[in-house]
């Protein structure tokens, strides 16, 4: 009795975590398309050529938190849906989802450790060629692209290491818009967010990882041996008497 109500409580807690799994997914896929999407990461894409290293993370990280996110999600599915039709095969599979998950997290979690600052360094040094480019061409197209990088942070120009800027930089910030932030760093502090929310879901997906693995293993481990579980919709026919 004492283990088929433990038994109970672990398929409530499945399905529990399998909410909280999804919806980490969910959370993972909107972040994933935030960051590709988002206007301040796709004012800075269109002014990048497709051979910089922003565009190549970017796509990177696109496409990672789109297949983690689909992987979380088929993980909480599966665990759902076994814990209720109390399938051996469902349960096996969720868990295997659930064991690609955390080997993926911790991947990430492992690369954002030994490269905090990548996604960064690849934003400003975007932001710097098309500023360059700027400061170096007169009117052009290069010109309304860094307008428009700068008004989507609310940035302007870089701080010149010497106090006084030139004639062709200072052109970039005509009037109210030299009083704004450099634009290091106003897209610095964007992106530290974004990195912030991205650590936080990393580190929340790898312990319900670890949390999920564990029940489905003791719940898979239940099912084969049916002991413990209540079954339904089997029963003995008996002949009737005359």
């Amino acid at each position: 009795m004492q283990c088929r109500s433990r038994v109970r409580v672990a398929k409530c807690q499945m399905l529990v975590t399998s909410s909280f799994v999804l919806l980490l997914g969910l959370s993972m896929a909107t972040l994933a398309a935030g960051s590709y999407f988002g206007a301040h990461f796709a004012v800075i894409g269109r002014a990048s050529s497709d051979r910089t290293p922003y565009e190549a993370t970017r796509r990177w990280a696109f496409c990672t938190s789109i297949s983690l996110a689909g992987l979380l999600t088929l993980g909480a599915v599966l665990g759902a849906v076994a814990t209720v039709r109390e399938a051996g095969g469902l349960m096996a599979a969720g868990f295997l989802c659930f064991a690609l998950g955390f080997c993926a997290l911790v991947q990430v979690a492992v690369w954002k450790f030994h490269n905090p600052t990548q996604v960064e360094d690849a934003v400003l040094d975007a932001y710097d060629l098309v500023y360059d480019q700027a400061v170096r061409s007169g009117p052009s197209t290069v010109r309304q692209q860094l307008a428009a990088i700068q008004d989507t942070f609310q940035c302007c120009g870089k701080t010149s290491p010497f106090g006084l800027l030139g004639d062709a930089e200072a052109s970039l910030c005509p009037g109210e818009e030299a009083a704004r932030q450099d634009c290091l760093v106003g897209i610095r502090s964007s992106l530290r967010t974004y990195g912030h929310i991205a650590s936080i879901l990393t580190g929340i997906g790898l312990a319900s990882m670890v949390y999920a693995m564990g029940l489905s293993s003791f719940l898979w481990f239940a099912i084969r041996t049916g002991s413990s579980l209540d079954r339904r919709g089997k029963y003995t026919l008996s002949r009737s008497r005359p």
